[in-house]
C-alpha cells in the first residue's frame, strides 16, 4: 500500500472538491442546496395552490349564501300569497254566512208567512 503525503492529500481534496459538483450534476445526483431550493420552490407552489383553493372555496360558500338568500325571498313571497288567500277566504266566508242568515231569515219568514196564510185561509 501506497502512503500519501498530506501535501499530495489536500491537492487530491483540492481536486474532489472543485470537481464533486459538476460529477454529480452528470450523475444526476443534487446537492443539498439545490435540493432545499426545489422543495423552496416546490412549497411555494403549493401555498399558492391552497390559496388559491381557497379563494373558489370563499366564491362557492357566498354564492351557495346567495341562492339560499334568493330561496328565502321566494319563501317569503310564498308566505305573503298565502297571507292574501286567508284574506280572501275570510272575506268568502263572512260574506256566505251574511247571506245565508239573509236566506234564513228569509226561509224563516217565509214558513211563518205560509203558516198564517193555511191558519187565516
Amino acid at each position: 500500500m501506497m502512503e500519501l503525503s498530506q501535501e499530495a492529500l489536500e491537492t487530491i481534496g483540492n481536486y474532489v472538491r472543485r470537481n464533486l459538483p459538476s460529477w454529480m450534476e452528470e450523475l444526476g445526483v443534487r446537492s443539498g442546496a439545490q435540493r432545499d431550493l426545489e422543495i423552496r420552490e416546490r412549497t411555494v407552489r403549493v401555498e399558492e395552490e391552497i390559496k388559491s383553493q381557497r379563494e373558489l372555496m370563499h366564491q362557492g360558500f357566498e354564492q351557495v349564501r346567495a341562492q339560499f338568500e334568493q330561496v328565502d325571498k321566494r319563501f317569503e313571497q310564498v308566505d305573503k300569497r298565502f297571507e292574501q288567500l286567508d284574506k280572501r277566504l275570510d272575506d268568502m266566508s263572512s260574506h256566505m254566512n251574511r247571506w245565508l242568515t239573509v236566506i234564513t231569515v228569509m226561509l224563516g219568514i217565509i214558513g211563518v208567512a205560509v203558516t198564517v196564510s193555511s191558519l187565516v185561509g
